[in-house]
């Protein structure tokens, strides 16, 4: 029943739990858009990852032997994910498949005018650098079109939202337990009569702090709730836009294609538990603190 009672508490001083909450509903803001920004950044370097990262064009005097010569010494470095031979024959028909809705570039193209090629991936963009040199010394090797601009610049930019986010939600996390923290301080200040007298009739330091943890958590539940429909909000908003510049990322498709589906559902659902769980997490940590501050058994 002090659990249940703990709505009417936060009731009764409102201006403080709004403090709380908005405090709280910020922090939780900023840790879900950080935490969707760094799921999507993954998944974008993850996707480019598994492209190829490096095209070698043959000369035409190339032949199979030097493509495969090639291949054993790429493997053998172990840094290399996947290796794709496009013979003269295959690049013609994914030419043919490119453009087949155009009959007169299908006429003035033929095999023998479009080089071999070999599309190399390795297992980490960092190992691009060392791959290159190898590729470019190679016996038949005429061309060599290296995507380290593209990869660099999404390592960059997930090392960013890495640095640069958990900065801020961690300093945002330090304020809320502050402000929790400050508040529920004051409400032990203003319960100390009540808190001696349980204390004299036997009740459990447990019983009594109970109810202080619990509000703290819900001033946390509260702002992440709010702070997901927001997210969700905003995700909706620029869902045709997300739609546009990463729709061809197969988990991204899935989720975002039709929002009636399952896909959508759970991932919505288990963003709002994550969200809630840390966002009760913090409060209780801030009415913690205050407890062990403020209250001595």
């Amino acid at each position: 029943m002090r659990i249940l009672n703990v709505w009417t508490h936060m009731r009764r001083s409102p201006y403080q739990t709004l403090a709380a909450v908005v405090t709280m509903f910020l922090t939780m803001l900023l840790a879900g858009l950080f935490f969707l920004a760094t799921i999507f950044s993954s998944l974008v370097l993850q996707y480019f990852e598994g492209k190829p990262q490096i095209t070698v064009f043959f000369a035409d005097k190339a032949t199979v032997t030097d493509a495969d010569s090639l291949k054993k010494t790429l493997e053998s470095t172990g840094k290399v994910a996947s290796l794709k031979y496009v013979s003269k024959d295959d690049a013609l028909a994914i030419y043919r498949q490119q453009n087949k809705n155009d009959p007169l570039l299908l006429e003035m193209v033929t095999a023998d005018i479009l080089p071999a090629s070999l599309e190399v991936s390795a297992t980490d963009p960092n190992y691009l650098r060392d791959l290159d040199p190898i590729i470019r010394k190679a016996q038949g090797v005429e061309e060599v079109v290296f995507q380290k601009d593209v990869v660099d610049s999404l390592l960059r930019w997930t090392h960013a939202v890495r640095w640069v986010g958990g900065i801020l939600v961690g300093l945002l996390s330090l304020n809320s337990i502050l402000i929790v923290m400050t508040i529920i301080g004051m409400k032990i200040a203003l319960k100390k009569d009540e808190i001696e007298i349980l204390k004299l009739v036997g009740a459990s330091p447990w019983y009594i702090q109970t109810p202080f943890i619990v509000e703290g958590g819900l001033y946390g539940t509260l702002g992440a709730i709010v702070s997901w429909m927001i997210i969700m909000g905003v995700m909706l908003w620029l869902r045709p836009m997300l739609m546009g510049f990463l729709g061809m990322i197969p988990l991204i498709s899935t989720i975002f294609g039709s929002l009636t589906t399952w896909a959508f559902a759970g991932v919505a659902g288990g963003f709002l538990l994550f969200l809630g769980l840390v966002g009760f997490l913090l409060g209780s940590i801030g009415s913690f603190v205050a407890l062990s501050r403020y209250l001595k058994f």
